[in-house]
């Protein structure tokens, strides 16, 4: 009997291919063949970092597509990448699909699952007749605000661009928490024809939304029922990491240094701050240097990620004297193997840009958080831990815009001198842990998902785009 075999594409982005891996790893488990589709640099990346790729032998193949860019392009350059993006991919994505269509009868895609970034591959599936999903990677809150843009542009909350026309608060419903004109994902960046191009993508993602059978999010009910109570057509299935936190994680960019959990080790329990800033994030050398300057002064252990490219010097500065100072208390790395590390009893708190999935493999831990987010979803995030489920702090910047040594070492020592925090962690790890347990919601929602990818095809869809 032919097995069904699904489609799954993400955005180029470590905080995008990580969870729609763990998706396709959950589909691979229930005996679907998945074609997991990268662009060709992101492909490279992650097949050099992942050792264990053919773990899942004939029911996972690893292939990509180009993006347009030629290999020595700055693909850093967001709106050069996604209008390339958008002119390249959508045909070679056809063609893809009809040459895996035609080399086997019995091996035809039945399904493309997309990430919502992605609206053009989500028309590519409708076009050719074949069932679509999309799959939300970030928090639904984020998602909510895109889902509503017309609603904000009918309201007279943002002109036609994206542009907000006060400074006023919005606030999508009653019980959600509300943004700051500046907060909303298109808005997070100084650069007018960046805000225009993310907002035309937001447009395109609602407007895929429509065409989609299916609408999968890696977030749970527990984490945000006010969001899904706004959008009821959303279905939530994670946190996948909830599941598996202790499992290897494959999609990264980077190289983990697995040395680290042996230092760990040696640590005492719940003493270690971990610090990190996901993909993106960047310092100047001042911000870099207040940031080493407030782990020295929180007179505790820590675990500080630094990774390749987060600050402007090819080497990072750090102070004079810095590394003999901290011994053995401190351990820098360029990268770690972050589920891992979270979970290991020696880490009492997480320094972290509030990426979403930094901010579920804190939660699932049981950890409080040190908020500092950069950019995007990572503001909606940061109300989401201080404000809705008071387990973190926000740091306040000084007049310069700089986050000091002095209020870095206060906030920890804030955080860590209140249990509350790490009472209300542990109380939302435990309900949200249930949501992904056999029997609690996320698992059932992907149990049905699962079964309709199963299901036998018969009305397929026709018409084109």
């Amino acid at each position: 009997m032919a097995k069904p075999h699904v489609i799954v594409i993400p955005y180029p982005a470590q905080g995008h291919v990580i969870p729609m891996m763990e998706l396709a790893q959950c589909l691979v488990k229930q005996g679907v063949k998945v074609t997991f589709i990268n662009t060709e640099v992101t492909h490279k990346q992650i097949t050099s970092t992942w050792l264990d790729k053919d773990s899942f032998g004939e029911l996972m193949v690893m292939v990509c597509i180009p993006d347009g860019l030629e290999p020595w392009e700055d693909r850093a350059d967001f709106c050069k990448l996604n209008r390339s993006i958008s002119k390249t991919m959508p045909s070679k994505l056809e063609t893809l699909i009809e040459t895996i269509n035609n080399e086997d009868e019995i091996d035809k895609i039945t399904c493309v699952i997309a990430d919502d970034s992605f609206g053009w591959a989500i028309k590519v599936g409708h076009k050719m007749g074949i069932r679509t999903a999309a799959f939300w990677p970030a928090s639904v809150a984020t998602l909510a605000s895109m889902l509503s843009i017309q609603k904000l542009i009918d309201d007279g909350i943002i002109n036609h661009k994206g542009f907000p026309l006060s400074d006023q608060m919005i606030q999508l419903s009653v019980n959600m928490p509300p943004i700051k004109p500046e907060n909303l994902l298109w808005m997070c960046f100084k650069d007018v024809d960046i805000v225009e191009a993310v907002f035309q993508m937001a447009k395109e993602a609602e407007e895929a939304s429509t065409l989609t059978e299916r609408f999968i999010c890696n977030s749970a009910i527990q984490l945000e029922p006010a969001a899904f109570s706004l959008y009821p057509q959303l279905l939530p299935i994670g946190p996948f990491l909830a599941s598996n936190r202790l499992g290897d994680q494959a999609g990264h960019f980077w190289q983990e240094e697995p040395t680290c959990l042996t230092w760990l080790d040696q640590q005492p329990a719940r003493s270690v701050i971990y610090i990190a800033f996901g993909s993106f994030t960047n310092f100047d050398r001042t911000q870099f240097q207040e940031l080493a300057m407030g782990l020295e002064l929180s007179n505790r252990p820590f675990l500080w990620v630094v990774r390749p490219g987060m600050t402007k010097e090819t080497t990072p500065a750090y102070p004079d004297g810095y590394m003999d100072r901290v011994g053995s208390r401190g351990r820098i790395v360029s990268w770690a193997p972050q589920q891992k590390v979270l979970a290991h009893p020696s880490v009492t708190c997480f320094v972290s840009h509030c990426g979403w999935n930094s901010t579920l493999e804190g939660v699932t831990n049981g950890l409080p958080f040190l908020c500092w987010p950069y950019f995007g979803d990572q503001f909606h995030n940061e109300t989401y831990i201080c404000d809705i489920w008071k387990i973190g702090l926000r740091f306040d910047k000084d007049k310069t815009g700089i986050i000091t040594r002095g209020e870095i070492k206060s906030k920890v020592k804030q955080l860590l001198g209140d249990k509350t925090f790490r009472e209300k962690a542990l109380d939302i790890k435990e309900k949200v842990t249930s949501s992904v347990t056999e029997g609690g919601s996320s698992h059932k929602n992907l149990s049905k998902f699962i079964q309709w990818i199963q299901e036998k095809k018969t009305d397929v869809i026709q018409g084109s785009v």
